[in-house]
């Protein structure tokens, strides 16, 4: 079944929405990341630990935003499929993905089936972090 007019404007609103806000929570972050020295962020105490939280806080807004860019990059990916008429059909098997899974995940690429099947077969062992 593919997508009904009305289905389809309330995804891609959905994903303007969501675009928007990474927009406005990056531009945030980056100004934040700019406004603040390390020597803010790690106080004026100069020992190991408190430079250990402070690389731990900047490498967690370094990864923030490169989580938000990456998501950025999907959410656009998907809005070039509504304008060239893809959107909504699996990439893999060509079936249409469900109104309810692109409601709960509005940048899949796959339907159901062919995503357990892609996480399954593309799933690596976890490798320790520290």
């Amino acid at each position: 079944m593919m997508l009904s007019k009305a289905q389809l404007d309330e995804l891609q609103r959905a994903l303007r929405g969501r675009l928007a806000e990474f927009d406005a929570e990056i531009r945030e972050d980056v100004g934040r990341e700019r406004d603040e020295s390390f020597a803010e962020v790690s106080g004026s105490v100069h020992d190991s630990a408190d430079e250990a939280v402070a690389d731990v806080i900047s490498d967690m807004d370094h990864a923030e935003v490169s989580r938000h860019l990456r998501e950025m990059r999907e959410i656009e990916a998907a809005l070039a499929r509504i304008a060239g008429g893809s959107y909504g059909a699996c990439a893999q098997c060509g079936k249409p993905i469900g109104f309810e899974r692109l409601r709960a995940q509005p940048t899949a690429l796959r339907c159901f089936d062919c995503q357990r099947v892609h996480e399954k077969t593309t799933a690596q062992a976890g490798h320790p972090k520290i």
